[in-house]
Protein backbone atom coordinates (compact mmCIF):
# COMPACT_ATOMS: atom_id res chain seq x y z
CA UNK A 1 0.00 0.00 0.00
CA UNK A 2 2.69 2.41 1.23
CA UNK A 3 4.36 1.85 -2.46
CA UNK A 4 1.06 2.32 -4.31
CA UNK A 5 1.08 6.31 -2.38
CA UNK A 6 4.21 6.84 -3.04
CA UNK A 7 3.60 6.36 -6.84
CA UNK A 8 0.55 8.65 -6.44
CA UNK A 9 2.85 11.44 -4.49
CA UNK A 10 5.33 11.08 -7.45
CA UNK A 11 2.44 11.62 -10.22
CA UNK A 12 0.98 14.21 -7.92
CA UNK A 13 4.51 16.46 -8.37
CA UNK A 14 4.90 15.21 -11.88
CA UNK A 15 1.23 17.11 -12.74
CA UNK A 16 2.55 20.11 -10.68
CA UNK A 17 5.40 20.42 -12.65
CA UNK A 18 3.68 19.79 -15.65
CA UNK A 19 1.71 22.79 -15.28
CA UNK A 20 4.21 25.33 -14.08
CA UNK A 21 5.92 24.54 -17.69
CA UNK A 22 4.61 27.74 -20.05
CA UNK A 23 3.30 25.54 -22.88
CA UNK A 24 1.44 23.13 -21.02
CA UNK A 25 0.03 26.80 -19.13
CA UNK A 26 -1.43 28.45 -22.32
CA UNK A 27 -2.74 25.27 -23.18
CA UNK A 28 -6.18 25.38 -21.82
CA UNK A 29 -7.38 22.01 -21.80
CA UNK A 30 -4.73 20.32 -21.18
CA UNK A 31 -3.99 22.68 -18.18
CA UNK A 32 -7.81 21.66 -17.10
CA UNK A 33 -7.35 17.91 -17.31
CA UNK A 34 -4.01 18.75 -15.16
CA UNK A 35 -5.68 20.06 -12.94
CA UNK A 36 -8.98 17.91 -12.21
CA UNK A 37 -6.40 14.75 -11.98
CA UNK A 38 -4.71 16.81 -9.53
CA UNK A 39 -7.88 17.48 -7.62
CA UNK A 40 -8.25 13.85 -7.82
CA UNK A 41 -5.27 13.02 -5.61
CA UNK A 42 -4.30 16.28 -3.64
CA UNK A 43 -6.44 14.45 -0.59
CA UNK A 44 -4.93 11.25 -0.46
CA UNK A 45 -1.52 13.04 -1.22
CA UNK A 46 -2.11 15.76 2.04
CA UNK A 47 -2.99 12.58 3.96
CA UNK A 48 -0.09 10.71 3.01
CA UNK A 49 2.08 13.35 4.09
CA UNK A 50 0.87 13.75 7.11
CA UNK A 51 1.62 10.01 8.03
CA UNK A 52 5.08 10.61 6.74
CA UNK A 53 5.49 13.93 9.13
CA UNK A 54 3.54 11.31 12.25
CA UNK A 55 5.95 8.93 11.49
CA UNK A 56 9.21 11.04 11.42
CA UNK A 57 8.04 12.37 14.72
CA UNK A 58 7.14 9.25 16.26
CA UNK A 59 10.91 7.71 15.27
CA UNK A 60 12.77 11.48 16.93
CA UNK A 61 10.04 11.42 20.31
CA UNK A 62 11.23 7.18 20.47
CA UNK A 63 14.44 8.07 20.55
CA UNK A 64 14.53 10.85 23.00
CA UNK A 65 13.91 8.09 25.84
CA UNK A 66 16.91 6.84 25.61
CA UNK A 67 18.38 10.43 26.65
CA UNK A 68 18.33 9.84 30.35
CA UNK A 69 15.74 12.04 31.12
CA UNK A 70 14.15 12.52 34.48
CA UNK A 71 10.99 10.68 35.79
CA UNK A 72 8.63 13.23 34.97
CA UNK A 73 9.87 13.91 31.36
CA UNK A 74 10.52 10.71 30.37
CA UNK A 75 6.91 10.28 31.37
CA UNK A 76 5.97 13.12 29.20
CA UNK A 77 7.62 11.60 26.25
CA UNK A 78 5.79 7.98 26.76
CA UNK A 79 2.76 10.38 26.62
CA UNK A 80 3.51 11.90 23.34
CA UNK A 81 4.58 8.61 21.82
CA UNK A 82 1.51 6.75 22.72
CA UNK A 83 -0.84 9.79 21.17
CA UNK A 84 1.41 9.56 17.76
CA UNK A 85 1.03 5.86 17.62
CA UNK A 86 -2.35 6.49 17.97
CA UNK A 87 -2.55 9.12 15.28
CA UNK A 88 -0.55 6.91 12.80
CA UNK A 89 -2.79 4.12 13.76
CA UNK A 90 -5.96 6.42 12.59
CA UNK A 91 -4.19 7.87 9.39
CA UNK A 92 -3.26 4.64 8.29
CA UNK A 93 -7.26 3.39 8.47
CA UNK A 94 -7.92 6.92 6.68
CA UNK A 95 -5.53 5.83 4.04
CA UNK A 96 -6.83 2.62 3.61
CA UNK A 97 -10.65 3.87 2.53
CA UNK A 98 -9.08 6.51 0.59
CA UNK A 99 -7.36 4.53 -1.76
CA UNK A 100 -10.98 2.30 -2.59
CA UNK A 101 -11.75 2.95 -5.98
CA UNK A 102 -13.85 6.52 -6.27
CA UNK A 103 -17.96 6.38 -7.23
CA UNK A 104 -17.31 8.15 -10.83
CA UNK A 105 -20.99 9.63 -10.39
CA UNK A 106 -20.26 11.40 -6.99
CA UNK A 107 -19.55 15.56 -8.12
CA UNK A 108 -22.99 14.70 -9.85
CA UNK A 109 -26.34 16.67 -9.60
CA UNK A 110 -29.22 14.21 -8.63
CA UNK A 111 -32.80 12.93 -9.29
CA UNK A 112 -34.68 12.27 -5.97
CA UNK A 113 -38.28 10.50 -5.42
CA UNK A 114 -40.14 9.86 -2.70
CA UNK A 115 -43.10 8.00 -2.37
CA UNK A 116 -45.50 7.54 0.24
CA UNK A 117 -45.42 4.03 1.44
CA UNK A 118 -47.99 2.38 3.66
CA UNK A 119 -50.06 3.85 6.11
CA UNK A 120 -52.56 5.81 4.42
CA UNK A 121 -52.80 9.83 4.57
CA UNK A 122 -49.59 9.75 7.21
CA UNK A 123 -47.58 8.06 5.00
CA UNK A 124 -47.79 11.34 2.69
CA UNK A 125 -47.13 14.06 5.80
CA UNK A 126 -44.37 11.81 6.29
CA UNK A 127 -42.98 11.84 2.93
CA UNK A 128 -43.20 15.50 2.62
CA UNK A 129 -41.28 15.69 5.71
CA UNK A 130 -38.70 14.15 4.06
CA UNK A 131 -38.87 16.19 0.97
CA UNK A 132 -38.44 19.45 3.77
CA UNK A 133 -35.83 17.92 5.20
CA UNK A 134 -33.69 17.28 1.77
CA UNK A 135 -34.77 20.76 0.90
CA UNK A 136 -33.31 22.32 4.27
CA UNK A 137 -30.23 19.99 3.41
CA UNK A 138 -29.28 21.51 0.33
CA UNK A 139 -30.07 24.96 1.16
CA UNK A 140 -27.61 24.36 3.98
CA UNK A 141 -25.08 23.20 1.36
CA UNK A 142 -25.91 26.27 -1.31
CA UNK A 143 -26.79 23.47 -3.56
CA UNK A 144 -30.36 24.18 -6.17
CA UNK A 145 -33.42 22.26 -5.54
CA UNK A 146 -35.61 22.18 -9.03
CA UNK A 147 -38.90 20.19 -8.55
CA UNK A 148 -39.97 17.94 -11.34
CA UNK A 149 -43.34 16.77 -10.98
CA UNK A 150 -45.35 16.46 -7.31
CA UNK A 151 -48.95 14.90 -6.70
CA UNK A 152 -50.03 16.12 -3.39
CA UNK A 153 -52.27 14.86 -1.15
CA UNK A 154 -55.35 16.73 0.46
CA UNK A 155 -54.21 17.59 3.84
CA UNK A 156 -50.45 18.89 2.77
CA UNK A 157 -49.16 15.43 2.39
CA UNK A 158 -47.33 14.09 -0.96
CA UNK A 159 -48.26 10.81 -2.31
CA UNK A 160 -44.87 11.42 -5.03
CA UNK A 161 -42.67 14.04 -5.57
CA UNK A 162 -39.50 13.91 -7.78
CA UNK A 163 -37.06 17.19 -7.90
CA UNK A 164 -33.70 17.70 -8.95
CA UNK A 165 -30.44 18.65 -6.24
CA UNK A 166 -28.09 20.94 -8.34
CA UNK A 167 -24.78 20.93 -6.54
CA UNK A 168 -20.93 19.55 -6.75
CA UNK A 169 -20.67 16.36 -4.35
CA UNK A 170 -24.41 15.74 -4.05
CA UNK A 171 -24.30 12.61 -5.23
CA UNK A 172 -21.89 11.59 -3.06
CA UNK A 173 -23.24 13.11 0.32
CA UNK A 174 -27.04 11.80 -0.35
CA UNK A 175 -26.71 8.38 -2.57
CA UNK A 176 -27.24 6.33 0.73
CA UNK A 177 -30.33 7.89 1.09
CA UNK A 178 -32.15 5.60 -1.14
CA UNK A 179 -34.50 3.13 0.84
CA UNK A 180 -37.65 2.38 2.96
CA UNK A 181 -37.62 5.12 5.56
CA UNK A 182 -40.37 4.38 8.70
CA UNK A 183 -41.58 6.63 10.67
CA UNK A 184 -43.17 5.63 14.02
CA UNK A 185 -45.37 8.96 15.75
CA UNK A 186 -49.19 9.87 16.63
CA UNK A 187 -50.73 11.11 13.92
CA UNK A 188 -52.11 14.73 13.84
CA UNK A 189 -54.98 12.66 12.99
CA UNK A 190 -55.26 10.40 15.69
CA UNK A 191 -57.40 11.35 18.41
CA UNK A 192 -56.81 8.30 20.81
CA UNK A 193 -53.14 9.22 20.75
CA UNK A 194 -52.03 5.54 19.45
CA UNK A 195 -48.77 5.80 17.93
CA UNK A 196 -48.64 4.16 13.73
CA UNK A 197 -46.07 3.29 11.99
CA UNK A 198 -45.97 4.47 8.22
CA UNK A 199 -43.69 4.18 5.58
CA UNK A 200 -41.99 6.50 2.42
CA UNK A 201 -39.43 5.00 -0.05
CA UNK A 202 -36.60 7.46 -1.60
CA UNK A 203 -34.64 6.83 -4.40
CA UNK A 204 -31.45 8.94 -5.23
CA UNK A 205 -30.14 8.93 -8.69
CA UNK A 206 -27.21 10.24 -10.34
CA UNK A 207 -28.09 12.61 -13.20
CA UNK A 208 -27.88 11.13 -16.55
CA UNK A 209 -25.98 13.29 -19.26
CA UNK A 210 -26.42 12.16 -22.93
CA UNK A 211 -23.20 11.14 -22.98
CA UNK A 212 -23.99 8.84 -20.31
CA UNK A 213 -26.62 6.95 -21.64
CA UNK A 214 -28.39 6.87 -24.80
CA UNK A 215 -32.27 6.56 -25.74
CA UNK A 216 -33.46 5.59 -28.99
CA UNK A 217 -36.45 8.02 -30.01
CA UNK A 218 -37.93 5.17 -31.16
CA UNK A 219 -38.13 3.40 -28.21
CA UNK A 220 -40.06 6.72 -26.64
CA UNK A 221 -44.19 6.62 -26.66
CA UNK A 222 -45.08 10.34 -26.07
CA UNK A 223 -48.23 11.56 -25.03
CA UNK A 224 -49.27 15.23 -24.17
CA UNK A 225 -52.58 15.92 -22.51
CA UNK A 226 -54.03 18.82 -20.53
CA UNK A 227 -52.05 19.71 -16.73
CA UNK A 228 -54.88 18.94 -13.96
CA UNK A 229 -52.77 20.25 -11.20
CA UNK A 230 -52.68 24.58 -10.67
CA UNK A 231 -51.06 26.92 -13.20
CA UNK A 232 -53.66 29.20 -13.81
CA UNK A 233 -55.47 29.75 -17.19
CA UNK A 234 -52.64 28.94 -19.70
CA UNK A 235 -52.73 25.44 -18.05
CA UNK A 236 -56.28 24.65 -18.55
CA UNK A 237 -56.31 26.25 -22.49
CA UNK A 238 -53.16 24.65 -23.68
CA UNK A 239 -52.25 20.67 -23.32
CA UNK A 240 -48.56 20.82 -22.28
CA UNK A 241 -48.08 18.41 -19.33
CA UNK A 242 -46.14 15.35 -21.03
CA UNK A 243 -46.14 11.39 -20.40
CA UNK A 244 -43.20 9.91 -21.83
CA UNK A 245 -43.29 6.07 -21.97
CA UNK A 246 -40.17 3.91 -22.31
CA UNK A 247 -41.01 1.09 -24.70
CA UNK A 248 -38.29 -1.73 -24.06
CA UNK A 249 -38.55 -1.35 -20.07
CA UNK A 250 -42.23 0.06 -19.88
CA UNK A 251 -40.72 2.68 -17.87
CA UNK A 252 -43.04 5.81 -17.59
CA UNK A 253 -42.44 9.37 -16.75
CA UNK A 254 -45.00 12.29 -16.63
CA UNK A 255 -43.62 15.92 -16.50
CA UNK A 256 -46.64 18.87 -15.70
CA UNK A 257 -45.04 21.18 -13.61
CA UNK A 258 -43.62 23.52 -16.60
CA UNK A 259 -45.78 25.44 -18.52
CA UNK A 260 -43.77 24.29 -21.75
CA UNK A 261 -44.08 21.13 -23.50
CA UNK A 262 -40.76 21.59 -24.44
CA UNK A 263 -39.63 22.20 -21.06
CA UNK A 264 -41.41 19.50 -20.02
CA UNK A 265 -40.43 17.19 -22.63
CA UNK A 266 -36.92 17.99 -21.63
CA UNK A 267 -37.43 17.28 -17.90
CA UNK A 268 -39.15 14.18 -18.19
CA UNK A 269 -36.18 13.03 -20.67
CA UNK A 270 -33.53 13.67 -18.06
CA UNK A 271 -35.72 11.61 -15.17
CA UNK A 272 -36.25 8.64 -18.06
CA UNK A 273 -32.09 9.17 -18.58
CA UNK A 274 -30.97 8.63 -15.16
CA UNK A 275 -33.33 5.55 -14.25
CA UNK A 276 -32.04 3.77 -17.15
CA UNK A 277 -28.71 4.76 -15.73
CA UNK A 278 -29.56 3.47 -12.92
CA UNK A 279 -30.67 0.15 -13.81
CA UNK A 280 -27.19 0.01 -15.88
CA UNK A 281 -25.31 0.72 -12.66
CA UNK A 282 -27.61 -2.04 -10.72
CA UNK A 283 -26.70 -4.44 -13.28
CA UNK A 284 -23.10 -3.89 -13.14
CA UNK A 285 -23.45 -4.06 -9.76
CA UNK A 286 -25.10 -7.67 -9.51
CA UNK A 287 -22.84 -9.02 -11.79
CA UNK A 288 -20.05 -8.15 -9.78
CA UNK A 289 -21.77 -8.99 -6.01
CA UNK A 290 -23.73 -11.51 -6.82
CA UNK A 291 -21.87 -14.35 -4.25
CA UNK A 292 -21.09 -12.09 -1.77
CA UNK A 293 -25.47 -11.35 -1.85
CA UNK A 294 -26.54 -14.99 -1.74
CA UNK A 295 -24.72 -14.85 1.78
CA UNK A 296 -25.37 -11.76 3.04
CA UNK A 297 -28.64 -10.86 1.98
CA UNK A 298 -29.96 -8.43 -0.78
CA UNK A 299 -29.28 -4.91 0.40
CA UNK A 300 -32.10 -3.58 -2.05
CA UNK A 301 -34.38 -0.63 -1.78
CA UNK A 302 -36.81 -2.92 -0.18
CA UNK A 303 -35.34 -3.22 3.19
CA UNK A 304 -35.81 -0.66 5.78
CA UNK A 305 -32.94 1.27 6.03
CA UNK A 306 -34.02 4.04 9.05
CA UNK A 307 -36.47 4.64 11.55
CA UNK A 308 -37.60 7.90 12.84
CA UNK A 309 -39.29 7.27 16.44
CA UNK A 310 -40.98 10.70 17.53
CA UNK A 311 -41.90 9.41 21.35
CA UNK A 312 -38.59 8.59 21.75
CA UNK A 313 -36.73 11.42 19.86
CA UNK A 314 -34.60 8.70 18.00
CA UNK A 315 -33.04 8.22 14.42
CA UNK A 316 -31.69 4.47 14.25
CA UNK A 317 -29.97 3.82 10.64
CA UNK A 318 -30.06 0.06 10.46
CA UNK A 319 -27.15 -0.39 8.24
CA UNK A 320 -24.44 0.90 10.53
CA UNK A 321 -26.60 0.06 13.82
CA UNK A 322 -26.23 4.04 14.28
CA UNK A 323 -28.58 5.94 16.79
CA UNK A 324 -29.00 9.71 17.18
CA UNK A 325 -31.26 12.20 19.33
CA UNK A 326 -32.70 15.35 18.59
CA UNK A 327 -35.07 14.62 15.94
CA UNK A 328 -36.21 18.03 15.23
CA UNK A 329 -32.86 19.05 14.10
CA UNK A 330 -32.18 16.36 11.51
CA UNK A 331 -35.39 17.05 9.98
CA UNK A 332 -34.83 20.84 9.80
CA UNK A 333 -31.48 19.29 7.51
CA UNK A 334 -29.01 18.75 9.57
CA UNK A 335 -27.93 15.39 8.54
CA UNK A 336 -24.29 16.02 8.16
CA UNK A 337 -24.22 13.33 11.57
CA UNK A 338 -25.93 10.66 9.43
CA UNK A 339 -24.29 11.26 5.96
CA UNK A 340 -20.55 11.31 7.39
CA UNK A 341 -21.07 8.01 9.57
CA UNK A 342 -22.81 6.18 6.87
CA UNK A 343 -20.29 6.82 4.38
CA UNK A 344 -17.23 5.86 7.03
CA UNK A 345 -19.49 2.66 8.03
CA UNK A 346 -20.18 1.90 4.44
CA UNK A 347 -16.17 2.55 3.20
CA UNK A 348 -15.12 0.62 6.09
CA UNK A 349 -17.22 -2.12 4.95
CA UNK A 350 -15.70 -2.60 1.41
CA UNK A 351 -12.40 -2.31 2.80
CA UNK A 352 -13.05 -5.00 4.50
CA UNK A 353 -14.41 -6.93 1.54
CA UNK A 354 -11.52 -5.50 -0.50
CA UNK A 355 -9.17 -7.23 1.75
CA UNK A 356 -10.91 -10.41 2.08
Amino acid sequence: MLDRLDRIEQRYQEIERQMSIPEVASDLKQLQELAQERAGLEEVVAKYREYKATLKSLAETRAMLGDGLDKEMAELVKQEVISLESRQAGLLDELKIALLPKDPNDEKDIIVEIRAGAGGEEAGLFAADLFRMYSRYAQLKGWKIDVISVNESGIGGIREIIFEVKGRGAYSRLKYESGVHRVQRVPTTESSGRIHTSTATVAVLPKAEEVDIEVDPGDLKIDIFHSGGAGGQNVNKVATAVRMTHLPTGMVVVCQDERSQLQNKLRAMSVLRSRLLDIERRKQEEKITSERRSQVGTGDRAEKIRTYNFPQDRISDHRINLTVRNLPRVLEGELDELVDALATGIQARKLEEQIA
